[in-house]
């Protein structure tokens, strides 16, 4: 194993995973009729699995596989993505007038989770061909030459924003991509000049999807008061929204947060899983973890992905191969966005979004592709330890 530290930090989180799935699913499972330990056992063998895709993708040669395996994740995820919507019931459901989860038996994948690592990996290897080798360059100039890329970029918020209704996803992918721009080579102009499109592609896309703004006017109508306070009060008439239908999600994660305090209510105790939060198990998970054991635990789970963050990036700040650099980067950044994205929503920060935690939400694809991409990680890490090796040789 490469990074002993990076692939333990991973299993931790994953172990609490376990055990955050049994407890907080207490309610889903009596609802629905399913056996107590339905969620806990699918749970299991998806950590199992993504364990062994993480311990087998270590010992592969990445000069050999990092390429095939990083292309084939791509065009697969891409292709399934663009046939979901053309995909007959028995093989993608519908819910809530989207296809997101595909159906191989008594298996439901999630080909969008796929697809954020394929398309960190098509961006970095990419960029390390194409852009890296570009000097100083006109604006014009920067748009000419990234435009293949906004293209698929483009294809990507076509099929996840709106075939898929996530908006969430296409903003952790047009984050992480934006940055990584940055990072090879391209100007400030450049990177702000994105940044304003991008939340004026992000508010067109609220406001021409009816769900969106009724769930932006729940989370104004729960935290108003706050912002409001600030305006003058010729504005505040103006701005101020009636009390939205579904605000209580917000006020219930909150209530769940402070309920927990510093140490919990303790395992299985907590009382807003019984129904107050829908999908706690999933999206509310770290509202689910508050209340049960604490804010103290929650520091805890914050400190350790914060860990697997910076040890991504010292790994990739001593990678010399810009694809891997670039895909190790990619891969922190995604962790990153997600857990910010998840963990405003849960505060009332910003409005919710079905973003998972990496690697403690409950949900098979989640696990599978975020050990795919830390496998892929592992896998260049040896290079740092080819690098080690052959200086001590010529030492």
């Amino acid at each position: 194993m490469s990074d002993k530290a990076l692939f333990y930090a991973v299993c931790a989180l994953f172990t609490l995973s376990l055990v955050l799935v049994y407890s907080l699913s207490t309610f889903t499972v009596h609802y629905y009729g399913y056996d107590d330990f339905h969620f806990f056992l699918r749970q299991l063998a998806s950590v199992l699995l993504g364990i062994g895709i993480m311990v087998t993708l270590s010992w592969l040669d990445p000069d050999r596989w990092f390429v095939r395996l990083g292309f084939a994740i791509f065009l697969l995820s891409l292709l399934a993505m663009i046939l979901m919507p053309f995909l007959p019931a028995s093989l993608a459901k519908e819910v809530l007038g989207a296809k997101r989860w595909i159906r191989l038996g008594p298996i439901s994948l999630a080909p969008v989770e796929f697809f954020k690592v394929g398309f960190v990996f098509f961006i970095a290897w990419s960029f390390s061909r194409k852009l890296i080798q570009h000097g100083k360059l006109s604006l014009l100039r920067e748009f000419l030459v990234l435009l293949p890329y906004l293209a698929v970029f483009g294809l990507a918020v076509v099929l996840i924003a709106i075939f898929q209704k996530d908006l969430g996803q296409v903003v952790v992918l047009a984050a992480t991509m934006l940055i990584l721009t940055l990072i090879a080579g391209r100007s400030l102009k450049f990177f702000f000049t994105s940044l304003f499109l991008g939340l004026v592609g992000v508010v067109t896309l609220i406001l021409i999807a009816p769900h969106r703004m009724r769930r932006i006017k729940s989370w104004w109508s729960t935290v108003q008061d706050h912002f409001l306070s600030f305006f003058p009060q010729d504005m505040v008439a103006k701005l101020r929204v009636p009390e939205a239908s579904e605000p209580y999600q917000i006020a219930n994660s909150l209530n769940a947060i402070h309920n927990g305090g510093w140490l919990g209510q303790g395992l299985g105790n907590g009382q807003f899983k019984l129904g107050y939060l829908s999908e706690v198990h999933t999206d509310f998970v770290l509202a689910g973890l508050t209340e049960e054991l604490g804010f103290v635990t929650l520091i805890l789970v914050a400190g350790l992905l914060i860990f697997i963050i910076f040890r991504l990036l010292q790994i990739a700040s001593r990678l010399h191969q810009p694809a891997y650099y670039l895909f190790t980067v990619g891969v922190a950044l995604l962790i990153l966005f997600a857990f910010i994205v998840n963990s405003y929503g849960i505060a009332g920060v910003t409005p919710i979004k079905g973003i998972a935690v990496p690697f403690l939400s409950y949900g098979g694809s989640q696990i599978l592709a975020s050990s795919v991409a830390i496998g892929m990680v592992l896998m260049v890490s040896k290079k740092i330890e080819e690098k080690k090796s052959k200086r001590k040789k010529h030492g």
